[in-house]
Protein backbone atom coordinates (compact mmCIF):
# COMPACT_ATOMS: atom_id res chain seq x y z
CA UNK A 1 0.00 0.00 0.00
CA UNK A 2 2.33 3.11 -1.10
CA UNK A 3 2.95 6.52 -0.60
CA UNK A 4 0.96 5.80 3.49
CA UNK A 5 1.05 8.88 5.66
CA UNK A 6 2.83 7.11 9.01
CA UNK A 7 -0.46 7.96 10.79
CA UNK A 8 -2.06 5.60 8.27
CA UNK A 9 0.49 3.03 8.51
CA UNK A 10 0.03 3.30 12.47
CA UNK A 11 -3.79 2.41 12.12
CA UNK A 12 -3.42 -0.21 9.33
CA UNK A 13 -0.41 -1.68 11.73
CA UNK A 14 -3.18 -1.65 14.60
CA UNK A 15 -6.26 -2.94 12.71
CA UNK A 16 -5.40 -4.63 9.18
CA UNK A 17 -7.38 -3.36 6.60
CA UNK A 18 -8.24 -7.21 5.57
CA UNK A 19 -10.27 -7.51 8.58
CA UNK A 20 -12.32 -5.12 7.59
CA UNK A 21 -12.44 -4.45 3.93
CA UNK A 22 -14.98 -6.69 3.37
CA UNK A 23 -18.09 -5.83 5.47
CA UNK A 24 -19.45 -2.92 6.74
CA UNK A 25 -17.99 -0.26 8.88
CA UNK A 26 -19.51 1.88 11.01
CA UNK A 27 -17.21 5.44 12.11
CA UNK A 28 -18.03 7.51 15.00
CA UNK A 29 -17.60 11.02 14.30
CA UNK A 30 -18.17 13.84 15.80
CA UNK A 31 -15.96 16.30 14.02
CA UNK A 32 -13.11 16.33 16.33
CA UNK A 33 -9.69 16.35 15.32
CA UNK A 34 -9.42 12.94 16.70
CA UNK A 35 -12.30 11.15 15.02
CA UNK A 36 -12.04 13.25 11.58
CA UNK A 37 -8.36 12.18 11.64
CA UNK A 38 -9.54 8.62 12.17
CA UNK A 39 -12.10 8.88 9.22
CA UNK A 40 -9.42 9.69 6.74
CA UNK A 41 -7.13 7.59 7.86
CA UNK A 42 -9.63 4.48 7.42
CA UNK A 43 -10.81 5.87 3.89
CA UNK A 44 -7.00 6.06 2.98
CA UNK A 45 -6.54 2.86 3.78
CA UNK A 46 -9.82 1.72 1.77
CA UNK A 47 -8.62 0.12 -1.73
CA UNK A 48 -10.79 -2.80 -2.32
CA UNK A 49 -13.10 -5.29 -1.00
CA UNK A 50 -16.72 -5.31 -0.73
CA UNK A 51 -17.57 -3.93 2.65
CA UNK A 52 -18.59 -0.29 2.82
CA UNK A 53 -17.99 2.80 5.18
CA UNK A 54 -20.89 4.65 6.73
CA UNK A 55 -19.92 7.54 8.93
CA UNK A 56 -22.39 8.15 12.42
CA UNK A 57 -22.77 11.62 13.76
CA UNK A 58 -24.36 11.73 17.05
CA UNK A 59 -25.82 15.58 18.05
CA UNK A 60 -25.86 16.05 21.68
CA UNK A 61 -27.37 19.98 21.39
CA UNK A 62 -25.15 21.01 23.92
CA UNK A 63 -24.13 24.40 22.44
CA UNK A 64 -26.68 24.85 20.12
CA UNK A 65 -25.35 26.70 17.02
CA UNK A 66 -22.08 25.28 17.51
CA UNK A 67 -23.42 21.89 17.46
CA UNK A 68 -25.68 22.13 14.66
CA UNK A 69 -22.42 23.36 12.54
CA UNK A 70 -20.45 19.86 14.01
CA UNK A 71 -23.19 17.77 12.11
CA UNK A 72 -23.13 20.16 9.07
CA UNK A 73 -19.20 20.01 8.85
CA UNK A 74 -19.44 16.28 8.76
CA UNK A 75 -22.37 15.96 6.31
CA UNK A 76 -20.05 17.89 4.19
CA UNK A 77 -16.87 16.03 4.90
CA UNK A 78 -18.94 12.81 4.09
CA UNK A 79 -20.30 14.62 0.98
CA UNK A 80 -16.73 15.06 0.34
CA UNK A 81 -15.43 11.62 0.89
CA UNK A 82 -18.69 10.10 -1.02
CA UNK A 83 -19.39 8.18 2.14
CA UNK A 84 -23.15 7.45 3.41
CA UNK A 85 -23.69 10.14 6.64
CA UNK A 86 -26.17 8.78 9.54
CA UNK A 87 -27.37 11.27 12.02
CA UNK A 88 -28.74 11.13 15.39
CA UNK A 89 -29.52 14.03 18.29
CA UNK A 90 -30.40 13.38 21.88
CA UNK A 91 -33.28 14.21 23.91
CA UNK A 92 -32.26 17.27 25.50
CA UNK A 93 -35.00 17.08 28.48
CA UNK A 94 -33.89 14.09 29.70
CA UNK A 95 -30.10 14.78 29.58
CA UNK A 96 -30.58 18.22 31.30
CA UNK A 97 -31.89 16.48 34.09
CA UNK A 98 -29.02 15.02 35.21
CA UNK A 99 -25.62 16.91 36.73
CA UNK A 100 -22.64 18.04 35.51
CA UNK A 101 -20.47 14.74 35.57
CA UNK A 102 -24.17 12.85 35.51
CA UNK A 103 -24.99 14.87 32.24
CA UNK A 104 -21.37 13.60 30.96
CA UNK A 105 -22.61 10.02 31.06
CA UNK A 106 -25.81 10.26 29.88
CA UNK A 107 -24.71 11.36 27.06
CA UNK A 108 -22.32 9.12 26.54
CA UNK A 109 -24.83 5.93 27.12
CA UNK A 110 -27.51 7.81 24.53
CA UNK A 111 -24.39 8.40 22.31
CA UNK A 112 -23.62 4.12 22.25
CA UNK A 113 -27.11 3.59 22.31
CA UNK A 114 -27.45 5.12 18.97
CA UNK A 115 -23.98 3.66 17.53
CA UNK A 116 -25.24 0.22 18.35
CA UNK A 117 -28.70 0.68 17.11
CA UNK A 118 -27.59 2.32 13.52
CA UNK A 119 -25.34 -0.71 13.34
CA UNK A 120 -27.96 -3.27 13.82
CA UNK A 121 -30.18 -1.44 10.62
CA UNK A 122 -27.00 -1.36 8.54
CA UNK A 123 -26.14 -4.60 9.38
CA UNK A 124 -22.16 -3.41 10.52
CA UNK A 125 -19.58 -5.50 11.86
CA UNK A 126 -18.19 -2.86 13.24
CA UNK A 127 -18.66 0.37 15.12
CA UNK A 128 -14.84 1.99 15.58
CA UNK A 129 -14.83 4.98 17.38
CA UNK A 130 -11.35 7.59 17.60
CA UNK A 131 -10.29 6.86 21.21
CA UNK A 132 -6.41 7.94 21.29
CA UNK A 133 -3.68 6.83 23.45
CA UNK A 134 -4.26 10.58 25.63
CA UNK A 135 -8.01 9.22 26.41
CA UNK A 136 -6.71 5.71 27.59
CA UNK A 137 -4.55 7.84 29.91
CA UNK A 138 -7.05 10.16 31.28
CA UNK A 139 -9.48 7.11 31.60
CA UNK A 140 -6.71 5.07 33.65
CA UNK A 141 -6.30 8.35 35.94
CA UNK A 142 -9.71 9.08 36.31
CA UNK A 143 -10.40 5.29 37.50
CA UNK A 144 -7.60 5.54 40.25
CA UNK A 145 -9.50 8.63 41.29
CA UNK A 146 -12.70 6.79 41.70
CA UNK A 147 -11.60 3.50 43.20
CA UNK A 148 -11.06 0.60 40.88
CA UNK A 149 -9.88 -2.79 40.86
CA UNK A 150 -6.85 -4.54 38.53
CA UNK A 151 -10.05 -4.66 35.68
CA UNK A 152 -10.45 -1.03 35.71
CA UNK A 153 -6.81 -0.11 35.71
CA UNK A 154 -6.76 -1.92 32.32
CA UNK A 155 -8.55 1.27 30.99
CA UNK A 156 -10.77 0.74 27.44
CA UNK A 157 -10.51 -1.97 25.57
CA UNK A 158 -8.98 -1.68 22.09
CA UNK A 159 -12.30 -4.23 21.56
CA UNK A 160 -15.57 -5.62 22.96
CA UNK A 161 -19.00 -6.48 22.20
CA UNK A 162 -21.79 -3.45 21.36
CA UNK A 163 -24.65 -6.09 20.56
CA UNK A 164 -25.15 -9.90 19.38
CA UNK A 165 -22.95 -9.15 16.30
CA UNK A 166 -21.51 -5.91 16.57
CA UNK A 167 -17.95 -5.12 17.65
CA UNK A 168 -16.57 -2.41 18.97
CA UNK A 169 -13.61 -1.13 17.87
CA UNK A 170 -10.56 1.49 19.23
CA UNK A 171 -7.75 1.02 16.70
CA UNK A 172 -6.13 4.74 17.89
CA UNK A 173 -5.47 3.88 21.18
CA UNK A 174 -1.91 3.80 20.42
CA UNK A 175 -2.01 6.95 19.04
CA UNK A 176 -1.28 10.22 21.02
CA UNK A 177 -3.38 13.05 20.02
CA UNK A 178 -0.91 15.05 18.74
CA UNK A 179 0.20 12.45 16.03
CA UNK A 180 -3.56 12.48 14.74
CA UNK A 181 -3.35 16.79 14.47
CA UNK A 182 0.10 16.87 12.60
CA UNK A 183 -1.69 14.12 10.29
CA UNK A 184 -4.33 16.57 9.94
CA UNK A 185 -2.17 19.70 9.50
CA UNK A 186 0.01 17.63 6.78
CA UNK A 187 -3.48 17.14 4.80
CA UNK A 188 -4.67 19.88 5.50
CA UNK A 189 -7.50 18.97 6.55
CA UNK A 190 -10.13 21.18 8.63
CA UNK A 191 -11.35 19.97 12.01
CA UNK A 192 -13.88 21.18 15.10
CA UNK A 193 -13.29 22.27 18.14
CA UNK A 194 -15.99 21.68 21.22
CA UNK A 195 -15.94 24.33 23.50
CA UNK A 196 -17.35 21.99 26.20
CA UNK A 197 -13.97 20.33 26.37
CA UNK A 198 -12.74 23.07 27.95
CA UNK A 199 -15.53 23.43 30.65
CA UNK A 200 -13.77 22.40 33.73
CA UNK A 201 -17.02 22.17 35.59
CA UNK A 202 -16.60 17.84 34.54
CA UNK A 203 -14.18 16.24 36.17
CA UNK A 204 -12.65 14.49 32.92
CA UNK A 205 -11.95 17.86 31.54
CA UNK A 206 -9.82 18.91 34.45
CA UNK A 207 -8.01 15.69 34.30
CA UNK A 208 -7.04 16.64 30.83
CA UNK A 209 -6.54 20.42 31.40
CA UNK A 210 -5.20 20.75 35.01
CA UNK A 211 -4.12 17.49 36.92
CA UNK A 212 -2.53 15.72 33.72
CA UNK A 213 -0.07 19.11 32.99
CA UNK A 214 0.82 19.56 36.43
CA UNK A 215 1.45 15.83 36.90
CA UNK A 216 3.73 15.97 33.50
CA UNK A 217 5.38 18.91 34.67
CA UNK A 218 5.94 18.61 38.44
CA UNK A 219 6.13 14.79 38.81
CA UNK A 220 6.78 13.38 35.84
CA UNK A 221 6.98 13.98 32.82
CA UNK A 222 6.43 10.82 30.95
CA UNK A 223 3.28 10.30 33.28
CA UNK A 224 0.80 9.34 30.16
CA UNK A 225 2.75 6.63 28.91
CA UNK A 226 3.36 5.70 32.77
CA UNK A 227 0.17 5.07 32.76
CA UNK A 228 0.00 3.35 29.84
CA UNK A 229 2.45 0.68 30.54
CA UNK A 230 0.28 0.37 33.81
CA UNK A 231 -2.86 -0.32 31.82
CA UNK A 232 -1.13 -2.97 29.69
CA UNK A 233 0.45 -4.53 32.64
CA UNK A 234 -3.08 -4.61 34.13
CA UNK A 235 -4.85 -5.85 31.08
CA UNK A 236 -2.19 -8.56 30.81
CA UNK A 237 -2.96 -9.68 34.66
CA UNK A 238 -6.74 -9.48 34.37
CA UNK A 239 -6.73 -11.66 31.52
CA UNK A 240 -5.03 -14.46 33.74
CA UNK A 241 -7.60 -13.50 36.05
CA UNK A 242 -10.57 -14.05 34.10
CA UNK A 243 -8.72 -17.45 32.93
CA UNK A 244 -8.73 -18.35 36.51
CA UNK A 245 -12.17 -17.77 37.06
CA UNK A 246 -13.55 -19.20 34.20
CA UNK A 247 -12.17 -22.59 35.25
CA UNK A 248 -13.82 -21.83 38.61
CA UNK A 249 -16.97 -21.33 37.47
CA UNK A 250 -17.06 -24.56 35.37
CA UNK A 251 -16.14 -26.14 39.22
CA UNK A 252 -18.20 -24.71 41.56
CA UNK A 253 -21.36 -22.93 39.57
CA UNK A 254 -23.61 -25.79 40.24
CA UNK A 255 -26.94 -24.68 38.77
CA UNK A 256 -27.81 -21.56 36.82
CA UNK A 257 -31.03 -19.80 35.05
CA UNK A 258 -32.89 -16.63 33.98
CA UNK A 259 -33.75 -15.77 37.47
CA UNK A 260 -30.60 -17.06 39.98
CA UNK A 261 -27.88 -19.39 40.53
CA UNK A 262 -26.10 -21.78 43.27
CA UNK A 263 -22.63 -21.94 44.05
CA UNK A 264 -20.57 -24.56 45.64
CA UNK A 265 -19.62 -22.82 48.61
CA UNK A 266 -17.13 -25.57 49.88
CA UNK A 267 -15.46 -24.72 46.80
CA UNK A 268 -15.35 -20.78 46.33
CA UNK A 269 -14.47 -20.43 50.17
CA UNK A 270 -10.88 -22.30 49.28
CA UNK A 271 -10.15 -19.45 46.71
CA UNK A 272 -8.59 -16.04 47.81
CA UNK A 273 -10.99 -13.23 48.45
CA UNK A 274 -9.72 -11.67 45.40
CA UNK A 275 -11.02 -14.57 43.28
CA UNK A 276 -14.12 -15.01 45.03
CA UNK A 277 -14.89 -10.90 44.21
CA UNK A 278 -13.85 -11.49 40.70
CA UNK A 279 -16.16 -14.61 40.16
CA UNK A 280 -19.38 -13.28 41.82
CA UNK A 281 -18.93 -10.10 39.37
CA UNK A 282 -18.67 -12.29 36.02
CA UNK A 283 -22.25 -14.10 37.86
CA UNK A 284 -23.91 -10.57 37.92
CA UNK A 285 -22.53 -9.97 34.04
CA UNK A 286 -24.03 -13.16 32.95
CA UNK A 287 -27.03 -13.01 34.18
CA UNK A 288 -27.51 -9.10 33.33
CA UNK A 289 -27.88 -7.90 36.70
CA UNK A 290 -27.35 -4.36 37.22
CA UNK A 291 -23.67 -3.16 38.88
CA UNK A 292 -23.61 0.19 38.89
CA UNK A 293 -24.44 0.12 42.83
CA UNK A 294 -22.28 -2.61 43.48
CA UNK A 295 -19.04 -1.44 44.54
CA UNK A 296 -16.06 -3.08 46.59
CA UNK A 297 -18.11 -3.11 50.06
CA UNK A 298 -20.81 -4.59 48.56
CA UNK A 299 -18.53 -7.38 46.59
CA UNK A 300 -17.09 -8.13 49.76
CA UNK A 301 -19.84 -8.47 51.68
CA UNK A 302 -20.98 -11.12 49.41
CA UNK A 303 -17.71 -12.80 50.15
CA UNK A 304 -17.62 -12.45 53.31
CA UNK A 305 -21.05 -14.13 53.61
CA UNK A 306 -19.24 -16.90 51.92
CA UNK A 307 -16.12 -17.15 54.37
CA UNK A 308 -18.37 -16.84 57.69
CA UNK A 309 -20.26 -19.42 56.85
CA UNK A 310 -18.50 -21.96 56.18
CA UNK A 311 -16.04 -20.67 59.28
CA UNK A 312 -19.21 -21.16 61.73
CA UNK A 313 -21.37 -24.32 60.57
CA UNK A 314 -22.99 -23.90 63.35
CA UNK A 315 -25.19 -21.09 61.53
CA UNK A 316 -28.04 -22.41 59.19
CA UNK A 317 -28.19 -19.55 56.76
CA UNK A 318 -26.78 -16.32 56.05
CA UNK A 319 -29.12 -13.80 54.51
CA UNK A 320 -28.40 -10.67 52.65
CA UNK A 321 -30.47 -8.12 50.08
CA UNK A 322 -28.41 -6.50 47.22
CA UNK A 323 -28.60 -3.43 44.84
CA UNK A 324 -30.97 -4.91 42.00
CA UNK A 325 -33.31 -6.49 44.50
CA UNK A 326 -30.81 -9.32 44.46
CA UNK A 327 -31.26 -11.95 47.18
CA UNK A 328 -28.28 -13.83 48.81
CA UNK A 329 -28.90 -16.85 51.09
CA UNK A 330 -25.33 -18.59 52.21
CA UNK A 331 -25.36 -21.73 53.79
CA UNK A 332 -22.36 -23.95 54.74
CA UNK A 333 -22.05 -25.70 51.21
CA UNK A 334 -23.97 -23.29 49.29
CA UNK A 335 -24.32 -19.61 48.09
CA UNK A 336 -28.33 -18.95 46.07
CA UNK A 337 -28.53 -15.62 44.23
CA UNK A 338 -31.65 -15.10 43.01
CA UNK A 339 -33.14 -11.83 41.83
CA UNK A 340 -36.75 -11.22 43.48
CA UNK A 341 -39.65 -9.73 41.46
CA UNK A 342 -39.95 -6.21 41.62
Amino acid sequence: MPNLHSAEERLAAAWPPEAWCDVTVLLAVSGGADSVALLRAINALRTGGQGRIVVAHFNHRFRGDESSADEQFVVDLCGQLQLPCELGCAQVGVLAAHGADGLEAAARAARYRFLEQTAARLGARYVVTAHTADDQAETILHRIMRGTGVAGLAGMARARPLGPAVTLIRPLLGLRRSELVAYLDDLGQPYRSDSSNDDTLHTRNRIRHDLLPRLAAQYNPGVVDALLRLGTLAAEVQGIIDSIVADLAERCVTATDPAGVEIDAAVLGRQPRYVVRELLMAIWRGQGWPMQAMGYAQWDLLAEMISATRSAPGQSTSKQTFPGNIMAEATPDRLRLRRAAS
